[in-house]
């Protein structure tokens, strides 16, 4: 009998090769997807006026960055059209189209002709290939947490689904590593001449390192057993959204209240701390950037262990600790904030450790809430509604609330967020453990 439990255990805990192969092929391609999606905002001050008429840096700047919200515009879509692929066709496949795609789009960029030379094509062809990078951003979330946490062992689901997060931090800190070692070692006019241009056809290539690895893994069980419930009863497709909506509407609206809190206070430490602690307080940016990357490295390094506890205690308490932890420490943290940079990297590093319950646990989490033949699209979909108005909205709120003298209340922005995390995170069945099939 104690024979027969060992190696139970080692069964449901151990990651079969196979495993091992798809969280490196999954977690790799999910790394150089999103450094083509972020060496866009890394190089976009250098190569805006290229696009555009010449005369008026600002407006070209900040046409550029409007065509980047273009892309956050194209998620959902992204989201919903590919995850039903993926459900319809294949984890693999859905994941090997998402990075050809971003790969193409950064490409062209990287390839563009500038306005001097084609006039208005220019900025058209950065805006289609900024839509081709938002819809495969969008596509690559549900189809990888899917992937990920269907190809792990079942008391290792949340470990396997970490390493989505872990991929989405490294590849931004690739993109910046990349756009520092252009800045640094090139002459300004050699980075405007061809050295932005560059660092898209890099990224372009990983891309396709990327697309390699994922053509070399096989599909995951999950979808090759519903594929086979499907054709063994009238073999014909579902419309995966329309099932969601109406046969998943309470695990629908579940992903959707998950993501709120995690994606508002994501973008809030992550990606915006440095740019609103430099304005609000007068700490030099660099500064800022430093704890920053000190504070998103540590984070990385820990998230698979935080996956891990997750595995060992559950989903509700990691959650529930990530959002409390904010509902009491967001009121201090922007009050202690004062242009010092090692009180700054203290609430960068506190932030992202309670950070680690909501990204341990976001990809199993989702994947959890549904069965195997709408399990793309529902992961993808309302987690790309609730970044698209809670994440994509959070830098900007905030900038208005601080240059319309309202900057004391944003924690409470933040706060109310967090309330409302621990009220979903509180209410939410434990699905640790939970037969994914």
């Amino acid at each position: 009998m104690t024979h027969q439990l060992t190696a139970e255990t080692v069964h449901e805990t151990k990651l079969s090769p196979g495993g091992r192969k798809a969280i490196i092929a999954g977690g790799i391609g999910n790394a150089v997807e999103w450094v083509d999606w972020a060496v866009y905002t890394t190089f976009s001050s250098v190569f805006a006026h290229h696009f555009f008429p010449k005369g008026d840096p600002v407006a070209a700047l900040l046409a550029t960055l409007a065509i980047f919200a273009v892309g956050f515009i194209m998620r959902p879509v992204g989201a919903a059209l590919m995850g039903a692929y993926a459900d319809r066709h294949g984890r693999k496949k859905g994941l090997v189209v998402t990075i050809a795609m971003m790969a193409v789009a950064t490409g062209a960029i990287g390839l563009a002709p500038t306005y001097a030379s084609v006039g208005l094509l220019s900025p058209i062809i950065l805006v289609a290939a900024r839509m081709v990078q938002g819809f495969a951003a969008g596509g690559e979330f549900g189809s990888s947490s899917a992937f990920l946490v269907e190809s792990a062992a079942p008391r290792r689901r949340a470990f396997a689904g970490s390493w989505q997060q872990v991929s989405v931090g490294a590849g931004v800190l690739l993109a910046s590593g990349i756009g520092a070692i252009l800045t640094s070692g090139l002459s300004k006019e050699a980075l405007d001449g061809w050295g932005w241009r560059a660092a898209f056809i890099v990224a372009a290539l990983l891309g396709l390192v990327g697309l390699w690895l994922r053509s070399s893994v096989a599909e995951t069980s999950s979808f090759t057993k519903s594929k086979a419930r499907l054709d063994a009863s009238d073999g014909r497709p579902r419309n995966t959204v329309f099932t969601m909506f109406v046969k998943h509407p309470k695990a629908t609206l579940r992903v959707f209240g998950i993501t709120i809190a995690g994606t508002l206070l994501y973008y809030m430490w992550v990606s915006y701390m440095p740019t609103y602690a430099a304005v609000a307080t007068g700490i030099p940016l660099n500064q800022a950037l430093i704890a920053n990357f000190i504070a998103v490295g540590l984070f990385l390094v820990l998230l698979p262990f935080a996956g891990l506890l997750s595995d060992k205690i559950g989903r509700k308490p990691t959650m529930t600790a990530f959002a409390g932890g904010f509902l009491l420490f967001s009121w201090p943290a922007f009050t202690l904030l004062n242009g010092n940079f090692w009180m700054l990297l203290f609430i960068e590093v506190v932030g992202v450790i309670l950070l680690l319950g909501y990204s341990a646990n976001c990809a199993v989490i989702m994947a959890e809430q549904f069965p195997a033949e709408v399990r793309a699209t529902g992961i993808g979909l309302p987690y790309a509604l609730a970044v698209a108005i809670f994440g994509g909205t959070a830098p900007y709120i905030t900038t208005w609330m601080t240059t319309s003298g309202y900057g004391g209340l944003v924690w409470l922005y933040c706060s109310i967020a967090a309330a409302i995390g621990v009220v979903v995170y509180l209410t939410m069945p434990e699905t640790k453990g939970k037969e994914l099939d």
